[in-house]
């Protein structure tokens, strides 16, 4: 097996190991076990668990960075949903290591995991604007958006936590906070409701945006 494919193997084990526990639950004697290889022989391709570690959390976030993306195709509101299925199919199946990614793990500080966890952020930031067919987003949008991004985060993170709400509940739920944080922000700025009436014409009344629509009208009567 030659050196890249090596160390592509390595992070490959060292990934799913992390997904299933902490990372400072895994040792370098496992990762070897897993591999097929000897302890010194990982040493050889990586100078420690550390630096394993950060690759595999690299690789992770090339990964989420991806489940953002979605054709320009239909309603936002479904495209949205689809993204957020996507998202939690990635934090289902790696929890601890999404965990890891998100809160730092060992390396919490390290200008390393920092720019991996920026790195996925701003994908996710670039892919909403896209959908939104903004460009120059104004001051407004960039703080929904930016907002928005966090509020997944964080709500993926409190739902490993026991999962206590379905998930399919929370993916629709998110999808409806995006609603919401734009129309909060139209009732303030006129720009931000020029582009909330282009989304909503676009949307069926079955849609994500329609459902929210229809509760609150129910809960307000």
């Amino acid at each position: 097996m030659g050196v890249e494919e090596r160390r592509q193997q390595l992070i490959g084990v060292a990934l799913e190991l992390f997904s299933r526990r902490s990372p400072d639950e895994v040792s370098i004697d496992e990762i070897a076990s897993a591999a097929g290889i000897s302890r010194p022989l990982v040493y050889h391709y990586f100078p420690g668990k550390l630096s394993l570690y950060e690759a595999a959390l690299h690789r992770a976030s090339d990964e989420l960075a991806s489940r953002f993306v979605e054709p320009r195709e239909g309603p936002l509101g479904a495209r949205l949903l689809r993204v957020m299925g996507r998202y939690f199919d990635f934090v289902d199946e790696h929890g601890p290591g999404f965990s890891a990614l998100m809160r730092g793990g060992p390396a919490v500080g390290s200008s390393t995991t920092n720019a991996l966890v920026d790195s996925v952020r701003q994908a996710a930031y670039v892919q909403i604007l896209s959908h939104l067919g903004v460009t120059d987003p104004p001051a407004r949008l960039e703080l929904v958006v930016r907002s928005w991004i966090s509020l997944a985060e964080s709500t993926a993170l409190i739902w490993l936590d026991g999962r206590r709400i379905p998930r399919a509940e929370l993916e629709t739920q998110l999808v409806h906070d995006f609603a919401a944080l734009t129309a909060v922000s139209a009732a303030h700025d006129e720009e931000m409701g020029a582009l909330l009436r282009r989304v909503l014409a676009e949307e069926p009344a079955d849609g994500p945006f329609g459902d929210l629509v229809g509760r609150l009208i129910a809960l307000a009567s």
